[in-house]
């Protein structure tokens, strides 16, 4: 199998899709984005790229608090339609309903079944985008979406975003930390 050049792109091949909510001018905003990861164990921390121009990275900036909110692929019209329009320019707070956790300041989507609500530990410019680093201060679960005490992918059935189209979970292929032990030397 022979292999071509691409050229530089922002490319990972699955995304998780989440709402990211943060207040603006006292108000919740969720936007869509799919540019997000873990960043750091311990202390535990995620990261999200937002463009500097979004109405969300206003709330961001102003109140040093967000979350990601993950939605199940049932929610996919609402979910889309916050990264379709900007709150700048239409009030998106009624599309899910918002509940406050420990910084108060960090709108949570009630009809998302995991909430992650965070405090803005460093952003960093990266051109276009700026990448906010947040140190997690809680998850917020449904009841019904939790296995041994973690948030089970089976029952979120989260978005996944790959190549502008969105997909939800497949079945489960092997497990992490121990498929590898099966490796045969060539």
């Amino acid at each position: 199998m022979g292999k071509i050049t691409l050229g530089p792109m922002p490319y990972m091949s699955v995304m998780p899709t989440l709402l990211v909510g943060a207040n603006v001018k006292g108000k919740p905003n969720y936007m869509t984005a799919a540019w997000a990861t873990v960043a750091c164990m311990a202390p535990p921390m995620v990261c999200v790229a937002i463009n500097k121009a979004r109405y969300t990275a206003k709330g961001i900036e102003e109140n040093k608090t967000f979350s990601l909110n993950v939605p199940s692929s049932e929610q996919v019209v609402e979910t889309d339609h916050c990264g379709l329009v900007s709150g700048g320019l239409e009030d998106k707070s009624g599309v899910f309903s918002s509940f406050y956790g420990k910084l108060k300041t960090a709108p949570l989507a009630t009809e998302c079944p995991v909430n992650i609500e965070c405090k803005l530990f460093k952003t960093v410019d990266c051109g276009s985008h700026r990448l906010y680093i947040g140190t997690i201060e809680e998850i917020h679960a449904d009841n019904a979406c939790v296995t041994a005490g973690r948030p089970d992918i089976t029952k979120i059935n989260p978005i996944i975003y790959a190549q502008a189209t969105y997909f939800d979970v497949g079945k489960k292929v092997d497990s992490a930390f121990s498929a590898g032990k099966n490796y045969k030397k060539k």
